[in-house]
């Protein structure tokens, strides 16, 4: 049975990444590397304007500390005048449940700002002892394995019409390779960082789009000097609900 078999409502599912020319997302200096230009860090926000909520996995919380916040003031107001938080509920994903209250996917935004965290049946307990201060949280038994499944149902049942997945590289390839994503936007940078001990885009999978199966190009621009490359994903791809069998932070 496909997943659109299995799940009958879900959120719009968005991937947005920069990689380099290598397909590269970082390097394993302790500083992130910066892939993309002020133009398009303002053109994620805007997509983070208009999203429901916005989801990254455990392991980029603990790596990059991203804040996940709308930070242009004319989006939030207009946020705000819509009736919506100033900034779109906090979505993350967990295999073991290890998240630190203080990292600013918690605090960021403060207690207006929703944060669900899924976690796979086993590391439920030690998610919600290590989260039960943080503002806002609410702890989800998401199944053994954990089920994206699960996790998109749920959103829907909570009115999240439309998320954006920023990462990282497990969390994309599960999306991917289990045919739960609806849009691709992928931002190339005009380098290389040729390090095999850095993450890539996705790691190895059976995806659904292949040389058969191709995702449609709606749109391919400049902005500076990186390229965004936007993607539909249309059809009915097929894939496991557990996507190629990674493991999650």
């Amino acid at each position: 049975m496909t997943e659109e078999a299995r799940l009958t409502e879900r959120p719009y599912v968005l991937l947005s990444c920069a990689m380099s020319v290598d397909g590269y997302i970082d390097d394993t200096s302790p500083n992130r590397l910066l892939l993309s230009n002020d133009a398009d860090l303002d053109r994620v926000d805007g997509q983070r304007a208009l999203a429901d909520a916005v989801l990254v996995g455990a392991a980029t919380i603990r790596r990059d500390n991203p804040r996940l916040v709308v930070r242009s003031p004319a989006r939030r107001s207009a946020r705000q005048e819509r009736g919506l938080p100033v900034s779109p509920a906090k979505v993350t994903i967990t295999g073991s449940g290890d998240l630190d209250p203080e990292a600013s996917f918690f605090t960021a935004g403060g207690a207006e700002v929703c944060k669900l965290v899924y976690c796979a049946s086993s590391a439920v307990a030690t998610a919600r002892d290590k989260l039960r201060m943080a503002a806002s949280t609410s702890v989800i038994d998401a199944g053994s394995p954990l089920d994206l499944v699960t996790v998109l149902a749920d959103l829907a049942a909570r009115g999240i019409r439309r998320l954006v997945v920023e990462g990282g590289q497990n969390t994309h390839t599960r999306f991917l390779a289990a045919g739960l994503a609806d849009e691709l936007q992928l931002v190339v940078a005009p380098f290389f960082v040729g390090d095999p001990g850095a993450p890539r885009f996705v790691g190895a999978a059976a995806f659904p789009w292949h040389a058969g199966h191709r995702m449609t190009l709606a749109d391919a621009r400049s902005i500076g000097d990186v390229v965004l490359l936007r993607y539909l994903l249309a059809g009915d791809p097929g894939g496991s609900c557990h996507g190629p069998g990674l493991t999650l932070g």
